[in-house]
């Protein structure tokens, strides 16, 4: 692509209030979906997280691992089962989420970071007993509810100028572990590090008023706006559980979340570093 002087020039006049209101502030990136599958996007993500730790935004990756865990289960001849949207999680299979998500994904994108120019270090949340749980129900095993989050293993690794890259394992104080859901996980970290944001990427473009069509887009709500639109049917699915930790984040004194299509390669360097945005944006109302 040929872009003037001129043009890249504009880009970077139009970035630099952004950067200004970002500065030294931590924002957390919920990562999955398809652009945790492309390696092509994923390259563009993990670059574009450099960028933002390398302008001086204070960046946490907290990451889940959903298909790769299915992967790893089937290769067992293990039937992954879900209920309500969340694995059913026994004692074997705890130990393979700790396995993939801990182990192959966070070092993977520990080393896709370093090798972008930036500095990242993997945490789980086991370590430092950073992230408490305790069981969401019986049916569903060892799914966890984060409970606490001790920050200082994050904001130790900030100071020093490193990414933690947080996988999605939680423990309680008798070391039992937990399968906890990414979105609930980068909601309770956000709003304990006191994130400026929250940006949750997705396989959608975001909220849409009609799930077909990507012209109806909302580009922007209000916690108040959402229970009507769960009420109206706008709101559906796997889509409301994600709301409600959009919610809950805010409500933990984030000032607010994008929910992003990581489809779109750099879509969070135009989501807070450019007016166009592409993603919703939901803020307290």
């Amino acid at each position: 692509m040929n872009i003037s002087n001129a043009a890249r020039a504009e880009i970077l006049t139009q970035a630099l209030p952004y950067i200004r209101e970002y500065y030294d502030k931590t924002v957390v990136v919920k990562y999955g979906g398809n652009a945790m599958i492309n390696d092509e996007l994923k390259e563009a993500v993990m670059g574009d997280l450099v960028l933002l730790s390398l302008i001086g935004i204070k960046v946490v990756l907290v990451h889940g691992g959903g298909p790769e865990i299915t992967e790893t289960l089937a290769k067992m001849g293990k039937k992954s089962e879900f209920v309500d949207g969340l694995r059913v999680t026994d004692k074997e299979t705890v130990d393979v989420v700790q396995m993939v998500l801990a182990g192959r994904i966070n070092k993977n994108l520990v080393n896709l970071l370093e090798g972008k120019g930036g500095r990242a270090m993997g945490l789980c949340g086991i370590d430092g007993h950073m992230l408490r749980a305790k069981p969401v129900s019986d049916k569903l095993g060892y799914v966890g509810e984060i409970t606490d989050v001790d920050v200082k293993p994050i904001n130790d690794l900030l100071e020093k100028g490193y990414i933690p890259v947080v996988s999605s394992v939680a423990c309680d104080e008798d070391g039992n572990v937990y399968n906890v859901n990414a979105d609930s996980a980068a909601a309770a970290i956000s709003g304990a590090v006191g994130a400026e944001c929250l940006i949750s990427m997705t396989d959608t473009s975001g909220i849409l008023r009609d799930k077909d069509d990507p012209s109806t887009l909302i580009p922007q709500l209000t916690t108040a706006d959402a229970p009507q639109l769960v009420s109206d049917g706008v709101i559906s699915g796997g889509m409301i559980p994600k709301i409600g930790c959009c919610i809950e984040a805010i409500n933990k004194g984030v000032q607010k979340v994008f929910i992003i299509d990581g489809r779109v390669p750099h879509a969070i360097l135009i989501e807070i570093l450019t007016d166009e945005g592409v993603g919703t944006m939901i803020v307290d109302g």
